[in-house]
């Protein structure tokens, strides 16, 4: 519904202005002059019906004190003014805070020490709580020189240490000429160490690295008085030496020699996979056909054997190379006369990451400790 209107909407006449205030004016302005002691004494404001009203002025502040009613203390002297500097009385934490009172809390055990406060001395030096470390290193410093019975027989070459603890469980092994069947024995290096009516002595690990020639036996003693490795490396150490693995007779190349037994049994077992390279050199052209039967695995009198890797060495074809991990007896000559081939040559010129660089034929070297590292690490 249409709005309603009590009056009736007449428009403004031009009258009507004058009464009208102009948009322009606008309350009138304080004036200074009016109050002329603005800021120093007091303050006066008009109100509509001209009467006045009297406040504190802005700048009144209270009168502040005198620097000449202060006394004058001077820092050399004391406040009594005397001319005699006081000493410095040196102020610790402990003046700060005084929550509690030792002498009142004697016997309380659940009261808490106060900021600041200083734990009383235990008595205990540094050294008490290195004591541990300090006797392990004490322990460790004053051994006395014993030695585990199964670590001596494998460092005097006979086995690994796990072999040598099935001999010490079986008996045969006599200390001092008594028989040892407890497994963790430990004896002096002076002890007369028995096995199999052979003395054993515990000798520092040594390992040499020797370029075999051909018609040299891989044994410690031959009873026909044959050639032997050893004689090649005589006078090379005062330790008892033995061949890690055997080459026989007319096989060259690398062989290495040790007294160490842990290292022996690890590069001798096939499961540890010690990776060996022959180069073998037949009577005639091997075919490549032949080359994948060897890779297949050829059926010998003692079991199926198989290289794990064989190609040709350049371009002559009856120069093979051949890779394998097995260490029977003539087990490449063997699987070469399978496939109706004659074995002229064989020379190893790999063995568990040695090589026979710089290393003549019929002579010896020790290894490095580069060498060692990586020999024991290829076979973990």
């Amino acid at each position: 519904m249409p709005r309603k209107f009590n009056k009736p909407f007449t428009k403004r006449n031009s009258d009507s202005k004058e009464n009208r205030k102009p948009f322009g004016d606008k309350p009138k302005k304080f004036n200074k002059s009016d109050n002329s002691s603005f800021g120093n004494k007091k303050r006066f404001f008009k109100n509509d019906d001209g009467s006045g009203i009297e406040k504190k002025s802005f700048g009144n502040k209270p009168s502040r004190f005198k620097k000449s009613d202060q006394p004058i203390f001077d820092p050399k002297k004391g406040e009594d003014g005397n001319t005699e500097r006081k000493p410095f009385k040196k102020k610790y934490f402990n003046d700060k805070t005084d929550r509690f009172s030792k002498s009142d809390n004697k016997n309380d055990d659940t009261r808490k020490r106060g900021f600041g406060e200083k734990k009383e001395f235990s008595g205990k030096k540094f050294s008490d709580f290195t004591k541990k470390k300090t006797s392990f290193s004490a322990k460790k410093k004053n051994d006395d020189g014993t030695i585990r019975l199964n670590k001596y027989i494998a460092n005097a070459g006979v086995c690994s240490r796990r072999e040598a603890d099935e001999l010490i469980k079986a008996g045969v092994v006599k200390v001092n000429g008594k028989i040892v069947t407890e497994l963790g024995t430990k004896i002096m290096p002076g002890d007369d160490v028995n096995y199999g009516g052979q003395k054993l002595s515990n000798e520092k690990p040594v390992y040499i690295l020797l370029n075999k020639p051909k018609d040299y036996l891989c044994t410690a003693d031959d009873p026909f008085s044959r050639k032997t490795v050893l004689q090649l490396i005589q006078g090379a150490c005062k330790e008892r030496v033995y061949p890690v693995g055997r080459l026989d007779r007319n096989t060259t190349g690398l062989l290495l020699l040790t007294n160490d037994g842990d290292l022996t049994k690890r590069l001798t077992h096939p499961k540890h996979g010690a990776k060996k390279i022959y180069q073998v050199t037949t009577d005639k052209n091997v075919k490549p056909g032949d080359l994948e039967k060897l890779l297949n695995g050829i059926e010998l009198e003692d079991g199926p054997a198989k290289a794990d890797n064989v190609s040709y060495v350049k371009d002559s074809k009856n120069e093979v190379g051949i890779e394998i991990h097995m260490g029977r007896n003539r087990v490449i000559r063997r699987m070469f006369e399978a496939l109706n081939y004659k074995v002229i040559k064989l020379d190893r010129v790999y063995f568990a990451g040695l090589t026979k660089k710089d290393l003549q034929r019929g002579k010896w070297r020790f290894l490095t400790s580069e060498e060692l590292n990586y020999l024991k690490m290829s076979v973990k």
